[in-house]
């Protein structure tokens, strides 16, 4: 999973990155610090993965990775050539979704670039500056087909797509609320790689004193997520400066400093909680002496498909999925155990595999 991280200079998005990936992306208090986009690859917290390879004494533990994108700040007009954030939006048009940090705290010693905070308008200037680049990617595209599409009906069909769609980009709405007239047109559209067809995730960023209750009472906040309600996304409350305290800890003091704070979790993990519901992802499990490892894949994935994730092979060449629940194979103490009491199933290809199965694949090439 890739996610591009974007917002406004000094909104806490670049703080954020560093906290996420402790890939240092330099941060300070003025606009454009970044000026090149940063890549950090992050595991996906699991506490099943460390209790399984126990049980199986592994030698190793591969957690599933998320990949975030982090680029320079945004500001109005970007799209045309302001600032620096333009240049980098290319760097994100492969991501699977956007994290869009929105400032959602007061404080006169951090500056807004605009002067005031107000996530609404500073996510509609965002939103803009990314249609605009969309609509710059269609002008090309019509540009190109319609030099070709004279006698041939499928160019013809995609040239008129790419009008209508930039006709609804033109209207200042996003291209993820167009409606496609069929699977093919909707593939079609999604061969585009539009910035505003992605999903997207809000990062609410407020003060310390606000994390604990959810920023229930933050104002800010609430606009966000009812905006968020209205257009299909995700939101999770964070404080960025916390998260890159927290970043320095190890696993023991995290969990005290966490408790301290009178959080459940950390940014992090809310944020892949909520990548994962937003892109429909689970992770199924495989363990073994060598290795215990967590293999990402969408939900409604069968077995095949599930196996192809490993290797290409195995999808090829698949026979059957042995399937044990992970609570199961735990509370049995062993694989032998589960399978004396019935809990390990032989599934086929048409099996679709579940978050938590711990997946053994039998496959002949």
């Amino acid at each position: 999973m890739k996610l591009g991280i974007v917002g406004l200079p000094n909104v806490g998005k670049s703080t954020l990155f560093n906290s996420l990936t402790k890939a240092g992306a330099e941060s300070a208090n003025y606009p454009f610090c970044t000026i090149d986009p940063n890549v950090g690859v992050v595991p996906v917290p699991d506490a099943r993965l460390g209790r399984l390879a126990a049980l199986y004494d592994s030698e190793k533990i591969t957690p599933a990775v998320i990949e975030f994108v982090d680029i320079a700040g945004l500001v109005k007009g970007a799209s045309r050539g302001e600032g620096l954030g333009n240049q980098f939006l290319s760097n994100i048009r492969e991501v699977d979704a956007i994290v869009h940090v929105v400032r959602c705290f007061e404080d006169p010693n951090v500056i807004h670039v605009d002067g005031s905070v107000n996530p609404l308008r500073d996510i509609e200037t965002i939103n803009l500056e990314l249609i605009f680049s969309d609509m710059e990617i269609l002008e090309r595209r019509i540009a190109r087909t319609s030099k070709s599409a004279m006698g041939n009906k499928t160019l013809a069909k995609e040239l008129a797509v790419l009008k209508a769609l930039y006709a609804h980009l033109e209207d200042g709405k996003l291209a993820k609320g167009y409606e496609a007239a069929d699977e093919d047109e909707a593939a079609f559209i999604d061969s585009l790689n539009l910035l505003t067809a992605k999903p997207v995730i809000f990062a609410a960023n407020v003060a310390e004193d606000e994390l604990a209750g959810d920023a229930a009472d933050n104002a800010f906040v609430n606009k966000v997520r009812a905006f968020a309600a209205e257009t299909g996304s995700e939101v999770f409350v964070i404080c960025a400066q916390i998260e890159q305290e927290i970043a320095e800890l190890d696993e023991d003091e995290k969990k005290m400093f966490l408790e301290d704070l009178g959080l459940a979790e950390s940014g992090l993990e809310k944020l892949i909680a909520a990548s994962y519901r937003l892109l429909g992802l689970i992770s199924y499990l495989t363990a073994g002496e060598k290795e215990t490892r967590a293999w990402t894949i969408r939900v409604g994935t069968k077995a095949p498909q599930a196996a192809g994730k490993i290797h290409s092979d195995f999808e090829r060449g698949f026979i059957k999925a042995e399937v044990v629940n992970y609570q199961d194979l735990l509370d049995c103490g062993s694989y032998a155990a589960a399978r004396e009491k019935g809990l390990v199933r032989m599934e086929g290809k048409e099996y679709v595999v579940k978050d938590g199965d711990v997946v053994l694949f039998r496959f002949n090439v």
